[in-house]
């Protein structure tokens, strides 16, 4: 028999009353009633209540015991009397009457309060990360991350994927993020890199001909963090298949998604098949290529009215190049002048003049920008911004049938150039959804298709790949060399929900030829291609398949069906946002030796100190 439990704090019940049992755990709450003293016993499990009056030996005992001390009692099971009742609680119908009581930890204090998180920073959550993840609510995100991870593998097992680990210590590529790096002893001078993600060895495991591939891979970018993106490591349902095309990677994975989202969150989630909406699409109804489809707000472009008005503002800002993006609310009309002015506030902070906006209300419309438009120019812009339906046929709130146009509503305008003016008609839409509580409630998913192949870096000039530089572009070979790169679209397709992207995925290029001059067109010389990606380039020459895949971030998932604002929520041991592991102190110095046995001297900056000896 196992010596400090016979039953765990979370399975006591009414029909256990009158056992003698032994529970060990923390000591969650302490209540002092004078001649009766509880205990809240907390495990894994759940929370039990004991109870020890002032007649029982070790009373005295159980006075000096701290929160958080980790203890053994001995006692009996007593039904709690009506008034007592926690329905709230598993445990809830009984209580432990103390007999006997064994300090099996002792504990002074704890630097942060395990019921509470209001009084505790973020630095010392993570810098005391094993007692953070005592909290009630930290931990039960872990045990759903659990839960998630084993259903995932599950589902991707019955459906005929088979689990294959893959290296973590391999070589530099160029996929879109720095790499960690790790020297080599045996080799000096040489690094080996922590993969951004498993992306060549999956490929290679369909050139092997495993036609079904999948792991839970842990993937390692050296990049700043943001809310949804945990800086250093992050996992990923990476999966691969064998003569597919895209309908069939997204006949694969929608169910799994589906399921995972209906099952844990107990929300309503978008039934698949998932929309599909073209990149260039996106970013003109959405201003964005993760867009919030819970939003029912859309883009229009009204450029060519604008162009022949009398509004110089926007007249002269079309004629350098600017474009005219519009988005029509219904309702807002009724807004006080207050919501108006916070919005011209809101622009001025995205370093915009102002917001200039159009009100419609029956036969009148007015605002700043009214008087420069002829009644003819209204209700073009009317017209437009009211009936716009996304261009796969969905309709988008309203429709073209003009007899049931709203009358009334408020149009805002934005006035930049192409990509600016993308970005901020896309935070526009989404701060005046959530101002205006227009976004529904549950998951909705959708795939943004047709990525471009290659994009203009506007650092250096230079055109480079825009996704994934392992893509098959659209029209193969000829596309390649007939087309201008940056007009070349590419099987290329992310996975979106309620405005965050949980994954990236492609069909793959496996002709060794098109990779050849795919990279060329980013830059790499042939023979540099040969050399970088040695391995699949040679795998590609003895007959590849074709074949594409997708990688669910997990992450992003379980922040989602936990409804957390933040991903390192959801993560046992994350990083801070300087990428810092408060806790373990890393990153942090190494010895000379060491740095001798790696061969390696280091140049520091002068505002590090130098390294320990």
């Amino acid at each position: 028999m196992n010596i400090y439990r016979t039953h765990n704090c979370g399975e006591l019940k009414k029909e256990n009353v009158g056992s003698s049992v032994v529970l060990s755990g923390w000591v969650h709450k302490k209540r002092d009633h004078g001649n009766l003293l509880f205990i809240d016993l907390r495990d894994h499990y759940g929370i039990t209540q004991c109870v020890a009056d002032s007649a029982c030996s070790v009373f005295p005992d159980i006075e000096k015991i701290r929160l958080e001390c980790i203890v053994k009692i001995e006692g009996t099971v007593l039904e709690r009397s009506p008034d007592t009742i926690n329905e709230g609680n598993s445990t809830g119908m009984i209580e432990i009457k103390i007999e006997n009581f064994t300090v099996l930890s002792f504990v002074e204090s704890v630097p942060l309060s395990i019921g509470s998180t209001s009084d505790t920073s973020e630095e010392n959550r993570l810098k005391y990360r094993f007692l953070d993840l005592r909290r009630e609510k930290i931990h039960r995100n872990i045990v759903l991350r659990s839960n998630i991870i084993a259903s995932l593998r599950d589902k991707m097992r019955r459906i005929g994927f088979l689990e294959i680990n893959t290296p973590i210590l391999t070589a530099s590529s160029p996929e879109g993020a720095r790499d960690f790096l790790v020297p080599s002893r045996l080799h000096p001078g040489q690094f080996y890199a922590l993969p951004q993600a498993p992306q060549q060895f999956k490929q290679l495991l369909m050139v092997a001909g495993f036609d079904k591939y999948f792991q839970v891979a842990p993937c390692f970018r050296d990049e700043d963090s943001r809310a949804d993106r945990s800086p250093g490591e992050f996992y990923q349902l990476d999966f691969e298949m064998s003569f597919v095309t895209q309908d069939d990677v997204f006949s694969a994975i929608e169910p799994v998604i589906y399921e995972i989202f209906r099952e844990y969150s107990g929300k309503k989630v978008s039934p698949y098949p998932f929309r599909r909406i073209p990149y260039d699409v996106a970013m003109l109804r959405y201003g964005s290529d993760k867009p919030d489809l819970r939003n029912p707000l859309l883009i229009s472009e009204v450029k060519d009215i604008f162009a022949k008005s009398s509004f110089a503002a926007f007249a002269d800002a079309i004629k350098n190049g600017a474009v005219v993006r519009a988005i029509a609310v219904v309702g807002a009309e009724k807004q006080p002048r207050s919501f108006f002015d916070r919005l011209g506030d809101w622009a001025k902070e995205q370093e915009m003049p102002g917001l200039g906006y159009i009100i419609y209300n029956n036969e009148d419309a007015r605002g700043p920008i009214a008087k420069f438009l002829t009644p003819d120019q209204l209700y073009a812009i009317w017209q437009r911004t009211f009936s716009i339906t996304v261009d796969d046929g969905q309709a988008a709130g309203c429709t073209e049938d003009l007899s049931r146009i709203p009358s009334s509503g408020v149009v805002f305008f934005i006035c930049d150039q192409k990509a600016r003016a993308e970005k901020i008609s896309g935070l526009l839409r989404q701060k005046l959804g959530i101002d205006l509580g227009l976004c529904s409630g549950g998951f909705e998913f959708c795939w943004i298709v047709d990525f471009p192949m290659y994009e203009l870096n506007e650092d250096t000039g230079k055109i480079d790949f825009s996704h994934n530089p392992f893509s098959m572009p659209q029209g193969g070979m000829d596309a390649l060399l007939q087309m201008n790169p940056l007009e070349i679209k590419a099987y290329q397709y992310d996975i979106v929900c309620n405005g965050i992207e949980l994954s990236s995925g492609a069909i793959r290029n496996h002709d060794p030829d098109i990779m050849l001059k795919a990279f060329e067109i980013a830059g790499y010389p042939p023979e540099v291609t040969r050399e970088k990606f040695r391995g699949m380039f040679e795998a590609f020459r003895y007959g590849a398949p074709p074949h594409g895949g997708c990688a669910p971030g997990i992450d992003r998932m379980v922040m989602l069906i936990a409804d957390e604002p933040n991903i390192r929520e959801v993560i046992p041991f994350p990083l801070n946002q300087q990428a810092r592991d408060l806790m373990m102190n890393a990153p942090s110095n190494v010895s000379t030796r060491q740095l001798k046995e790696l061969h390696i001297c280091l140049d520091l900056p002068k505002s590090h100190e130098k390294n320990d000896s």
